[in-house]
């Protein structure tokens, strides 16, 4: 029995559509379509699909996570400033069933930033959120998702050792000196 790769949605928030020129000194020079096509080879690579869609509206964006419920095993979410105001779009995550996860992304790291942007409506209602890489929130954001949905867990982390702790490198042996054999002379 062959299973079918999960398809992800990815949905960008009001103003993304202006990636690359709207603050590059925040949100870096990465275009929408950059971003769209990083995800899409990465998606390859993962062996899933990706559907991309940005909208400025919230209503549209509320629309597309209800159509998520029927077509799609996860979504990948940038809210842009709904992050913050969207109690709607909020909703809409929350009422996601639990095998259909959501990630929350963002480029820039929100508590660098205005003290209104440090609250997330919809971060909550995630199973996780990576934010302040530039695009790789974005990357990340989808390595995790396709982690959770195909069940592969990630190698939990290496623990941290003090240097007392740390196992000393044993000293190799010498290799072993080849017995002498006698000495043929010729004569």
């Amino acid at each position: 029995m062959t299973t079918l790769p999960a398809h992800i949605l990815v949905l960008h928030g009001p103003n993304l559509n202006l990636l690359g020129l709207r603050e590059p000194d925040v949100y870096g020079k990465d275009t929408l379509a950059d971003v769209n096509a990083q995800l899409e080879a990465l998606s390859r690579e993962l062996g899933v699909s990706v559907a991309c869609r940005q909208s400025n509206h919230e209503g549209e964006l509320i629309d597309w996570v209800h159509e998520a419920r029927e077509r799609f095993d996860g979504v990948l979410i940038n809210p842009g400033g709904y992050t913050h105001t969207s109690v709607a779009l909020r909703d809409a995550i929350a009422a996601l069933p639990s095998d259909k996860p959501c990630v929350e992304v963002h480029l820039s790291n929100v508590y660098k930033r205005e003290t209104f942007r440090h609250q997330s409506l919809t971060a909550p209602v995630c199973v996780g959120s990576i934010m302040g890489f530039g695009l790789q929130s974005y990357l990340l954001g989808l390595r995790a998702l396709a982690a959770r949905l195909s069940a592969v867990s990630l190698p939990p982390p290496a623990p941290v050792l003090m240097p007392s702790e740390a196992p000393r490198p044993s000293r190799a042996p010498r290799p072993s000196q080849a017995p002498r054999g006698r000495s043929h002379k010729r004569a």
